[in-house]
């Protein structure tokens, strides 16, 4: 493919995704497809010779869609949301045009730079305090990882070696080996299961804070633990608080955690992946009130800003306590403007984002927030989370209305956790008749001991008369399922 054909198929390309999107509601939700489904649909082996787009393009419908679950259709109400808009995809693909491979300043400035900047625009458009922005000369400073799971990874790593190079100097006496066996990292019994595997990956243990009956944790419940361990002779190092949990949407308590965290030298990571979009918006920035005690903050604009996958927003205090963690330094990655970026204590150090993630290599992802940010502006983004919002609220007012329900968490962003009064079988039947009718998506959760059904405001294009669909529909086979349940129990 030449400069020509490519500028020709780019926009048969463009035409496609444009009418993808456009007509999106037009697709079932779910496909209809088998595990296994592609692998017969496709030859055993890559050609040896070259095929034409035009047969590549058309095994796109034929092939690839029908396995498609529709994350961007307005009848898709599972997980979190995907975002997606224009604008990020344009910026995706000069992205992709670009190819910039980008783990030093030196392999591609704009990449590095752009990046840097990006994060003070958004952690000033949440209102973080000063300490978490690069600026001129500060400590601080955000970073894009690939996904929140990254960042409470990266987060655990830089807290383990700080805490052991900190009891090290404290009790010269203890190996690394003894030190690391005792340390524990804590986390919110609802916290995303991703926390538990950093753990796995940093070989330290971890233990999970009950939550109240909120779904949060609050300060005398992570003192209840922290007291009994360090009796014990372990060494408590990271908690990781979260708010907005996968299950419930609920908020850890961080007025209370943090000053604890503080005190007792526990670097506290906040995990706001799903809710951190949220407080772009005044009325929603109360959530993250404590932030100030925080090391660490996290959310993902690739869930709920328009920003499409992937694009995970971190910042630390002290980007410091980071490089001092991960850095390493060959000659082959050393360049002729090492000095002045090193010897400068201030922007120009944050410019080594190699030092700030896992992989050497990064995209040029800061592309999507500054397309994003630029085109929507700040009122744009806050109008998008207010209307999902606002759906939300929709659709636990039609649940409240059906004497048949209950609402299982105070729904206080997108996500609304419901259920029929009655069994979880009774519930596990009604999810699966929705899922199986395919007209709407949905996934469950467990609240305590609770089989709940959650119904999270998704899609960009999501309107009100979608949600009344979908209630609708969920409350006709609720009569089915009822009725259904009513008559085997009957002859039971």
């Amino acid at each position: 493919m030449d400069a020509a054909e490519f500028r020709k198929r780019g926009k048969e390309m463009v035409d496609y995704v444009a009418d993808y999107l456009e007509k999106i509601d037009k697709r079932q939700v779910f496909p209809d497809v088998e595990p296994g489904y592609l692998r017969p649909l496709i030859a055993d082996c890559a050609p040896q010779d070259p095929e034409s787009f035009e047969d590549v393009f058309k095994d796109i419908e034929k092939i690839i869609m029908p396995g498609v679950t529709h994350w961007h259709s307005p009848y898709f109400f599972a997980y979190f949301p995907a975002a997606s808009s224009f604008p990020a995809l344009l910026a995706d693909m000069l992205c992709g045009g670009i190819g910039c491979v980008g783990f030093s300043w030196a392999s591609s400035p704009a990449c590095t730079e752009l990046e840097t900047v990006m994060l003070d625009w958004l952690g000033k458009m949440v209102n973080l305090p000063q300490e978490f922005l690069a600026g001129k000369d500060g400590q601080g400073g955000g970073v894009i990882q690939g996904s929140a799971s990254e960042a409470t990874l990266i987060s655990l790593l830089a807290a383990r070696t700080k805490t052991i190079r900190r009891v090290q100097t404290e009790k010269p006496e203890l190996t690394e080996a003894e030190i690391m066996a005792r340390l524990v990292a804590y986390a919110s019994d609802q916290a995303h299961s991703s926390v538990e595997r950093a753990a796995l990956i940093g070989a330290v243990k971890i233990k999970n804070v009950p939550s109240d009956d909120t779904f949060s944790v609050c300060g005398s419940a992570l003192k209840k633990v922290l007291d009994e361990d360090k009796a014990a002779g372990l060494i408590p190092f990271f908690f990781c608080a979260t708010l907005g949990t996968t299950p419930c949407c609920s908020f850890d308590k961080l007025l209370e955690l943090g000053p604890i965290c503080n005190k007792e030298n526990i670097w506290m990571h906040i995990d706001a992946a799903y809710a951190g979009s949220a407080f772009i918006c005044p009325e929603f920035r109360h959530l993250l009130n404590g932030v100030e005690f925080a090391d660490s903050f996290n959310f993902n604009p690739h869930k709920w800003l328009l920003v499409n996958f992937d694009c995970s927003a971190m910042w630390v205090k002290k980007r410091s306590d980071l490089i001092g963690a991960f850095k390493l330094e060959p000659l082959y990655l050393q360049h002729h403007h090492q000095e002045s970026v090193t010897s400068n204590k201030g922007a120009l150090s944050s410019l080594w984002l190699q030092h700030w993630q896992i992989p050497l290599g990064r995209r040029f992802r800061s592309l999507k927030l500054w397309f994003v940010l630029r085109l929507y502006g700040v009122t744009g983004l806050q109008e998008h989370i207010r209307k999902h919002v606002r759906l939300s609220h929709q659709f636990e007012h039609l649940v409240l209305q059906d004497e048949r329900f209950e609402i299982c968490a105070e729904v206080v962003l997108g996500l609304v956790c419901f259920r029929l009064k009655g069994s979880n079988e009774l519930n596990e039947a009604l999810l699966k008749s929705i899922n199986q009718a395919k007209k709407i998506h949905l996934v469950p959760c467990h609240l305590r001991e609770k089989f709940v059904l959650r119904f999270a405001i998704c899609s960009r294009t999501v309107e009100s008369t979608h949600i009344k669909f979908a209630w609708q529909h969920i409350s006709q086979l609720a009569t089915d399922v009822l009725k259904t349940w009513g008559q085997n129990h009957h002859q039971q």
